[in-house]
């Protein structure tokens, strides 16, 4: 069963241009996952600050892999001093047949 998650943020007042290249990066290094299925970062159209990030995985073990690529771990370690709150909110999502 594929693994679905719908991630949000808000990036803190003067760190757009950086989060926005991290997202970049980040997005080019998933999705060549070989277990990735679809990772689509966006921003809010009124206001850019707020990220929302729709990733879907192969399965588990393909999602496992990606949480253990260093990458996302150097990601993650950076976008905690460039957005609001403790981190990441965080939706596991089923899809409906």
């Amino acid at each position: 069963m594929t693994r679905t998650l719908y991630a949000e943020f808000t990036v803190k007042s003067g760190s757009e241009a950086r989060v926005a290249d991290m997202m970049r990066e980040l997005t080019e290094n998933v999705r060549r996952e070989p277990g990735n299925v679809l990772f689509l970062p966006c921003t809010r159209e009124t206001d850019p600050r707020q990220y929302f990030v729709f990733e879907v995985y192969r399965d588990e073990a393909a999602f496992q892999e990606h949480i253990g690529a260093e990458y996302g771990r150097t990601f993650n370690a950076e976008l905690a001093r460039h957005i609001e709150g403790d981190g990441s909110d965080l939706t596991w999502l089923l899809p409906v047949d």
